[in-house]
């Protein structure tokens, strides 16, 4: 399960997305550091169907942990080689054309 979390900006839906075992944890590596907070990350926990499907409605995304990041590259939202590890866990931020 993922926890899923729309933010509307004006003309802008941001997902934020996490590994449901990640929210709540700070990781610190290569000289960066993530905190997978409450106030940006927890709102609905979804299937991983779910999270695919609100992948396709966004328009910027903030993207942490193993499989979280999985289903992103598996769907073509993510390339492989943009994906940062911080950690223990990985993160990537994506911003749609």
């Amino acid at each position: 399960m993922i926890y899923v979390r729309i933010h509307s900006n004006r003309d802008e839906r941001i997902l934020a997305a996490c590994d449901e075992d990640v929210l709540g944890n700070t990781y610190r590596g290569n000289g960066m550091m993530i905190t997978v907070n409450d106030e940006f990350y927890n709102g609905e926990l979804v299937p991983e169907e779910a999270f695919v499907e609100r992948m396709r409605s966004a328009t910027i995304m903030n993207l942490v942990g193993e499989r979280t990041i999985s289903l992103a590259i598996e769907n073509g939202f993510v390339d492989e080689d943009c994906v940062l590890v911080i950690g223990e866990t990985k993160h990537a931020q994506v911003v749609k054309g």
